[in-house]
């Protein structure tokens, strides 16, 4: 209230003073409402035009000393005081106590680390809770229609009230944050699970200390996923492959919109039968997506996996472009997540080239990954692949387009921040975009959920099978897969192994059959 009547106030007694010193000082009598509306307009700084009379000093002192208050006003009083006071009443009030807690999961600080979960949270209808210190974040996450409280730990203790009914916690914040809502959490008398996300490993056990369930720390999850996905020997896209020897092989080949193999179905290439290779499946837009059978439509663009003999591989790469797997892997981005690939790659054997605008130790090209000439430097067009661990969404994407553009056959492994922007991504020339979101999210929901929701990278396996019930079959029978959830692609009887099957061959009882699958698929063989 004195904040609404001080301007009037203000108003009357400069105008006062004014008509006062104008008729005893400047012999020039003003009435009241002259006055006051002299002590307006040097207030507001609407100013006077032309209307400037005055000489004594004593007057133009009482001018300037109006024109700083005004300024008072206008700089200091209106937006610390007045314009916070009408959004407190006019909009609608952020809720500052913690709603009943009963079966809700408590998000303490929100964050791209959690921004796909809360999805997945709001896709299965499970109850949650955003706790925010940040009035503009949670305002704008109320607008987005998430349940969320504000408030501040440090200054209000019994800011979590309440949340020992909770199901679970989960803290999203800076690690010593984190470690003050975990304490006070548990003083809450809460005794369900507390997950944190960390940003430093070395705060695992400080945090388990003070009472964490369990900590995890994304960005480096999502380091070692880039590293795998970049090369063969931290994680091989077939696990048991040595079991065949060296007679079959595994390739991948870049599907181009041009090649014969686009867009036409496997019933329709008949490749297993002219070439006695077995397509195991696609990658598309990030996603492997297993070969089903003949129906299975090759995409334009995407990564095929195939299994074969190395010369019969070698007939599939003249009508597709092969994926390199010689020459460094580039690095563009030597923060946090940058740091974490280096070092898995380096300590799997590979060589690598490091890019970053600032000169730092272990950075071998120092420039910007947007300019064709840092690109050259580091020899991008030789690379094996090129991982993009930038800490900008938008300029992740930018650079995807270039460097797609500057080496359109390298493989390309884009880190994201935020899981909307994976599309924006595919859509500018990535092979693969994981997010933090993604990695934070496969493990608090394998957790919250009691399952994996999110699949990062199906791992391909290579099994030995008995004939048992597939006897009397031919390997390449749909009844076959079926039966097995794998494909069949050699059998080996009598010592000898085969990949090629005239139409009139079937398995007999003896016969050991090696087979392909995603790793889910293999166990259930």
């Amino acid at each position: 209230m004195a904040l609404l009547v001080s301007m009037p106030a203000a108003v009357l007694v400069f105008g006062s003073l004014y008509m006062l010193g104008s008729a005893y000082l400047e012999g020039k009598p003003v009435d009241i409402w002259s006055s006051m509306e002299w002590a307006s307009e040097t207030l507001t700084t609407t100013g006077y035009g032309a209307y400037a009379p005055w000489k004594h000093p004593l007057m133009i002192l009482l001018v300037i000393l109006t024109q700083f208050v005004g300024m008072f006003f206008l700089v200091l009083v209106f937006p610390v005081y007045v314009l916070p006071y009408i959004e407190e009443r006019f909009e609608l009030r952020l809720p500052r106590a913690l709603p009943a807690m009963a079966g809700h999961v408590l998000f303490y600080r929100y964050g791209p680390a959690i921004d796909s979960l809360l999805h997945e949270f709001q896709r299965l209808g499970a109850a949650f809770v955003i706790f925010e210190e940040d009035a503009v974040t949670a305002r704008d996450l109320r607008d987005r229609g998430y349940p969320v409280v504000l408030g501040a730990l440090e200054d209000d203790p019994d800011a979590l009230l309440g949340v020992g009914q909770a199901r679970a916690v989960v803290t999203n914040s800076d690690d010593h944050t984190n470690a003050t809502c975990i304490l006070m959490v548990r003083e809450q008398g809460f005794t369900g699970p507390i997950y944190a996300l960390a940003d430093h490993p070395l705060h695992r056990a400080p945090m388990l200390k003070v009472g964490a369930t369990a900590v995890f720390t994304p960005t480096h999850v999502l380091g070692a996923a880039l590293a795998a996905r970049a090369s063969t020997r931290i994680q091989p896209p077939a696990e048991g492959l040595h079991l065949l020897g060296p007679q079959i092989d595994l390739a991948e080949f870049r599907v181009q919109p041009d090649s014969a193999l686009a867009g036409q179905t496997l019933g329709t290439l008949h490749l297993r039968e002219r070439y006695g290779v077995t397509v195991i499946g696609q990658w598309r837009g990030g996603h492997f997506m297993v070969a089903t059978g003949s129906s299975t439509r090759i995409e334009p663009g995407a990564i095929l996996v195939a299994v074969g003999a190395p010369d019969q591989l070698i007939q599939i790469e003249r009508l597709v472009v092969p994926i390199r797997r010689t020459g460094a892997i580039v690095v563009a981005g030597y923060g946090t997540v940058g740091r974490k690939v280096v070092d898995m790659l380096r300590d799997a054997g590979e060589t690598t080239v490091i890019i970053d605008q600032q000169p730092m130790a272990g950075v071998d090209v120092v420039g910007n990954v947007l300019e064709h000439a840092t690109l050259s430097r580091a020899n991008v067009c030789a690379a094996s692949a090129v991982i993009l661990a930038l800490s900008n969404d938008s300029e992740g994407v930018f650079a995807t387009a270039v460097v797609r553009d500057y080496a359109p056959e390298v493989p390309l492994i884009v880190r994201v921040n935020r899981v909307p922007n994976v599309a924006r991504l595919y859509q500018a020339g990535a092979d693969f975009a994981l997010s933090v979101g993604q990695m934070a999210g496969e493990i608090l929901a394998y957790h919250l959920f009691d399952e994996q929701a999110i699949s990062i990278q199906p791992h391909i396996k290579f099994i030995r099978l008995a004939a048992d019930a597939l006897v009397g079959l031919h390997p390449w029978q749909s009844a076959v897969q079926a039966r097995t959830g794998v494909v069949v692609i050699a059998v080996r009887r009598e010592g000898e192994t085969r990949v090629m099957f005239t139409e009139d061959f079937r398995i007999r009882a003896g016969d050991l059959l090696f087979a392909c699958g995603t790793e889910d698929s293999s166990d259930r063989s």
